[in-house]
């Protein structure tokens, strides 16, 4: 059993977070989730006004790309209508990791992100709906008080050491998977990705 490092945000990582669980159960691997936030402006050439048509080209061809894959697999992807701040709901699912819930709080949230369903910038949602997908062993009270207390304390520097850990890898774009430090960028590479693990069985 060794760890795959897979560094995700929550604005880009509905398509390929199910085959990412899927490799757990197919080879004696442990996902291990890193949050990176989507910095749209580092990412796409500056705000909407400053971007040239070459930006534009290429963040339109992203959104085609991310409607092919969820369409081979049934998923509903409704492109959202602004920029959102990901990191809102990055230590949330810290949070919700260390409580062993992550994989329910994670598919929810995509489900419902991408549904325009859900606003991960406010936080009165995303506690109700990590509270919805946690094991509901304490009150929403106690449970709330919990998140908040993490939230403004370790959380920040849980989130903190995620985003060191990415550039000391040279994460440049997510989703991506980090085996052996070997860097695999895309959900397109996952089929790599099952070749590497297969070699390192074999």
């Amino acid at each position: 059993m060794f760890p795959i490092r897979f560094i995700r945000s929550s604005s880009t990582g509905r398509t390929p977070l199910e085959p990412a669980l899927q490799l757990e159960k197919d080879y004696p691997v442990q996902i291990r989730f890193i949050p990176r936030s989507f910095h749209t402006q580092q990412s796409f050439g500056g705000n909407l006004i400053e971007r040239n048509r070459l930006h534009v080209n290429k963040v339109q061809y992203l959104d085609l790309d991310c409607q092919r894959f969820a369409k081979e697999r049934g998923l509903i992807i409704r492109e959202p209508k602004h920029s959102f701040d990901s990191s809102m709901s990055l230590i949330p699912g810290l949070y919700a990791d260390k409580h062993q819930f992550f994989h329910a709080f994670a598919s929810r949230t995509f489900e419902l992100f991408f549904k325009r369903q859900l606003n991960i910038e406010n936080m009165d949602e995303i506690i109700k709906l990590l509270y919805e997908t946690s094991r509901k062993d304490k009150t929403f009270e106690e449970f709330s008080q919990d998140f908040q207390n993490y939230l403004n304390n370790q959380g920040q520097q849980d989130y903190l050491n995620a985003e060191i850990e990415a550039e000391l890898d040279h994460v440049f774009g997510v989703p991506m998977f980090i085996i052996r430090d070997e860097p695999f960028w895309g959900y397109d590479r996952l089929s790599w990705v099952r070749k590497r693990l297969d070699s390192l069985h074999s």
